[in-house]
């Protein structure tokens, strides 16, 4: 094993703090971590790691080490990745993040896709409804759904309008009756979007006209799934993308409410950090979703 790739080893057992958790990132056996520190220790002459049954941790000489030759690594990384993308050749690690309930519909059969074209690429997915900040989170790309952006450091572009509609159970219905108004909202149970307990506001436009309700319920989710389900269990109208509800509205569990009150659409939109250029890997994989969901999405939204 050459020097280079016993340095990247040891790095990442620093990242870890732990050996086992740096054979898990790499993608090696623990033996062969424990082998290539061992033998950088005695290449240099000098302890790096304090090995202990809990954790790892830096000697001062390898406090010292790490901050030396980790910039060198990273540069040689970023230099091998851009003669690589001079050729056209997508290769590293992709960090990806998306909310629940789009990533579980959308990116199974996209990663698989894209994993058959690209097969030096490995891909990290993380789901997770609630906004991220992609800098330090250390995220190469994050889908969301959501209004108009307002993190001013970051590059977003936008896919396609996201419909969303107001959705009830027929059961629920027929116990409480079909709002005929907005104004008729509330006096039924709210399904609001979120987690801070003071109810979502829904803004509900027809023509020139507006009307604002807060969705103030007995229930309240950070989860579109959660709020879909509940709907459906008759426990009160919800506000909700029409991907997640189409199929239960085309069965006939949850039927729309005061279809002619529209309440404004979301964006599907790509995040970035504030790359001077994007990597080829993050731009080719954008593209890649940009068109799997323009070859897809009006069968999945009906829209």
């Amino acid at each position: 094993m050459g020097e280079l790739e016993s340095i990247r080893i040891f790095l990442a057992v620093v990242e870890q703090r732990s050996f086992a958790g740096a054979a898990r990132m790499l993608g090696l056996a623990p033996a062969a971590v424990t082998r290539a520190v061992a033998g950088l220790e005695r290449q240099l002459g000098t302890q790096l790691l304090i090995r202990t049954t809990r954790a790892v941790s830096l000697t001062a000489a390898g406090a010292l080490y790490a901050a030396r030759v980790a910039p060198l690594a990273e540069g040689l990384g970023a230099a091998a990745e851009e003669m690589r993308e001079r050729q056209g050749e997508l290769s590293g690690l992709l960090r990806i993040s998306a909310p629940l309930s789009l990533g579980t519909r959308l990116l199974p059969k996209v990663l698989s896709q894209f994993a058959v074209l690209h097969p030096r690429t490995s891909v990290v997915v993380d789901l997770t409804d609630r906004l991220i900040d992609i800098v330090s989170e250390d995220i190469d790309l994050a889908i969301r759904i959501s209004g108009a952006p307002s993190d001013k450091s970051t590059i977003w572009r936008k896919i396609c309008p996201v419909p969303r509609l107001l959705v009830a159970a027929p059961a629920y219905l027929s116990r409480r009756g079909m709002p005929q108004d907005p104004v008729d909202l509330a006096a039924h149970d709210c399904l609001g979007y979120g987690s801070g307990g003071f109810g979502e506001i829904w803004n509900l436009t027809r023509d020139d006209q507006q009307h604002q309700i807060r969705a103030a319920g007995r229930f309240q989710s950070n989860n579109g799934e959660v709020l879909a389900h509940l709907a459906a269990n008759g426990e009160g109208i919800a506000m909700l993308p029409q991907f997640m509800l189409q199929p239960a509205l085309d069965s006939g569990e949850l039927v729309q409410v005061l279809p002619e009150w529209q309440p404004p659409a979301l964006w599907l939109t790509l995040f970035y950090p504030p790359y001077a250029r994007l990597p080829l890997r993050v731009a080719t994989f954008s593209n890649f979703v940009e068109s799997h969901i323009r070859d897809n999405w009006a069968i999945e939204t009906g829209a």
